[in-house]
């Protein structure tokens, strides 16, 4: 399974992200839209304006959500 977060620095809700994610004990890669201009456009074409935003397969979601991480352990 692969997770794919795009982030930016500083943002509260991905940090909280990053630890639930690493209290289920699942590896992910985190995509920094400072970093990666063209990830800012993929953020927008899935719909989304607030970070982070979390790509598993076909599924995505935007802001800190324990309940889908939950679901992916």
């Amino acid at each position: 399974m692969k997770i794919e977060i795009y982030s930016k620095p500083a943002c509260v809700q991905c940090t909280a992200t990053y630890r639930a994610l690493d209290k289920q004990g699942l590896d992910y890669t985190v995509i920094d839209l400072t970093e990666e201009p063209s990830a800012r456009e993929t953020v927008e074409s899935l719909g989304y304006r607030q970070l982070p935003v979390v790509v598993v397969g076909e599924e995505h979601w935007s802001g800190f959500r324990p309940d889908r991480i939950r679901e992916l352990a």
